[in-house]
């Protein structure tokens, strides 16, 4: 569950931090006070792009505030860190802190203080937190996202059978593109064969190595510098041999003369073998030296074979690949090609039957996961009914309709639509075409309510979930947040005093001036100031006894629903 959370220098936030709790989490205040800027700040750390409406100016020369976010989660659930430690996050003390920083206008995410990208942020969020826009209800009049639902409901079965589905379909799009590049005419098709001649013919006769470019180019560095290396050679063995006043005639002499001293003392014994070994060093340096100077040779004939072997390699490279290894696979491909182009009818044929039996395959697998889909949207919709049922949906139907698509794709070819009917008598029609925006937005609590019973995410946050409702509707979508809040925390800012009077945990946001700045503040109610807080949302302006006892009503109402 989010355990806390932690901003600083965000919009009208100078800073702040609050700590949420198990259950029902209520946040309300006046329109404008700064609710949305939790919601914006909550999904900031959790790898949404930086708005920079978003920023704080630091001061009077017009640039950014250093903006920081921070997230602490509480985790426990075993399915939860099972999804994490494949992503390789394993919670400290049963915590997973994840911390966003914005630097002139540039974020940087951590999770338990170690540097990922948003990337892997979305991921991990993805496992711990499900947040509900205002907004997002309306995504039910796509039926792409109907798909989606029924597919996250049944994740557990359709897993294993849609990842096998992806890869068919993509062996299938594979094959297929490669049958219809191949119909290509008569003409077409003997120059194609031509070229690939050419080709093959030209990197045949190159009798290429593994390797052999290394060596030459090798051999053109050391031709290239011949003469400083003639010289430098020439110079070193001079200076080493053992010529008059070269090196190995001076060490002779200065073990020579160690020598005739050495059995004086143990030391100098010890020196003398010490002196030893540079001297069978330094011959066997000598020799060695003296092989190479010997050895050395330099013509221009064999640079010139090696500087045009060297030209050949490099201009097969220019258009075949940058190594020898790549350009053997090319001819590798080339001659496969060829070959097939050769015999063209039985490359045709053959292609046609792999085409065949791949759409057979990616045909059965399609089926196989329709019929988990429509199994489970049997169960989906049976559950959303009674959840609709809940909140003030009396004579609801609420069903999913599946009809095939064109084509395959890599979701299999079910085109499927929820529909409803709301009044009894109606018949089941699509959503965008029955319901308004404040049913639809008790659609989703009651698919997000019966997704949330299958699924390990702990903490759900509704950003206005209540929009377009009020009275008894309002009074039961309430229940269903306190029928949710049993088994998960949820995080919820709403405008009615319904909702509101449910909370576990009340929290207000307000806003007010500070040394002549606007800024937001939040903190948690006690009782008492919920009473008032819900008093304000009843009455409006003007707070009077009468509505103040409402307000004391409504919480008592609510506490006794409660238990």
């Amino acid at each position: 569950m989010l355990q806390s959370l932690h901003v600083k220098n965000l919009a009208l936030i100078e800073e702040t931090e609050v700590d949420f709790t198990e259950g029902l989490n209520i946040l309300s205040g006046e329109t404008g006070a700064g609710k949305s800027i939790i919601i914006g700040s909550i999904n900031l750390a959790l790898g949404e792009k930086v708005q920079k409406e978003m920023l704080r100016e630091s001061g009077t020369d017009g640039e950014m505030a250093p903006a920081l976010v921070e997230l602490v989660f509480r985790v426990t659930d075993e399915r939860q860190c099972a999804q994490l430690a494949e992503l390789e996050v394993y919670p400290e003390n049963d915590e997973v802190i994840l911390s966003r920083k914005i630097i002139n206008g540039r974020g940087a995410a951590k999770v338990n203080a170690e540097t990922v990208p948003a990337s892997k942020v979305k991921e991990i969020a993805s496992i711990l937190i499900d947040i509900h826009g205002q907004h997002e209800h309306q995504s039910l009049l796509s039926k792409k996202k109907h798909l989606e639902i029924l597919d996250d409901y049944a994740a557990e079965r359709l897993a294993g059978p849609k990842s096998e589905l992806q890869k068919m379909y993509h062996e299938y799009r594979k094959l297929f593109e490669e049958l219809k590049a191949a119909d290509v005419d008569v003409e077409e098709r003997l120059r194609e064969i031509s070229f690939l001649e050419y080709e093959v013919k030209e990197i045949g006769d190159a009798s290429l190595r593994e390797g052999e470019d290394e060596e030459l180019e090798a051999d053109f560095r050391k031709f290239s510098n011949g003469r400083k290396i003639v010289e430098a050679v020439s110079s070193a063995h001079s200076s080493t041999g053992g010529g008059m006043e070269g090196a190995s005639d001076l060490i002779g002499r200065a073990l020579r003369e160690l020598s005739s001293v050495a059995s004086y003392d143990d030391k100098l014994e010890e020196l003398e073998q010490e002196l030893l070994e540079i001297d069978n060093l330094l011959n066997d340096f000598n020799r060695e030296i003296a092989d190479y100077v010997e050895n050395m040779e330099f013509d221009d004939e064999t640079f010139y074979q090696v500087e045009k072997r060297l030209d050949a390699i490099n201009h097969l490279k220019s258009k075949y690949g940058s190594t020898i290894p790549e350009i053997l696979d090319a001819l590798a491909s080339r001659q496969e090609r060829l070959t097939k182009l050769k015999d063209y009818d039985h490359y045709l044929d053959e292609l046609k039957v792999n085409v065949e039996k791949a759409e057979k395959q990616l045909e059965e697998k399609c089926f196989e996961v329709s019929e988990i889909r429509r199994e489970y949207a049997e169960k989906l919709t049976a559950a959303v009914t009674e959840a609709l049922k809940d909140l003030n949906f009396l004579d609801v139907r609420f069903q999913m309709e599946f009809a095939r698509t064109d084509g395959y794709t890599a979701n299999g070819f079910d085109d499927a639509e929820f529909l409803i009917s709301t009044n009894p008598g109606e018949p089941l029609k699509p959503l965008g075409k029955v319901a308004s925006g404040g049913e639809l937005s008790r659609i989703m609590l009651a698919i997000k309510t019966v997704l949330a019973d299958e699924d390990a995410v702990e903490t759900l946050i509704f950003d206005e979930i209540d929009s377009g409702i009020s009275g008894r509707t309002a009074q039961m979508v309430s229940e269903k947040m306190n029928v949710l809040g049993r088994n998960h925390q949820i995080i919820c800012i709403t405008h009615l005093p319904q909702i509101a009077a449910m909370a576990d945990s009340h929290y207000l946001i307000e806003k007010s001036v500070q040394n002549q700045t606007t800024v937001s503040t939040i903190c948690r109610l006690n009782r008492e100031e919920s009473v008032d807080e819900l008093a304000r949302m009843l009455g409006g302006v003007e707070i009077t006894d009468t509505v103040r006892k409402s307000a004391s009503e409504m919480k008592e109402l609510a506490e006794q629903k409660k238990h």
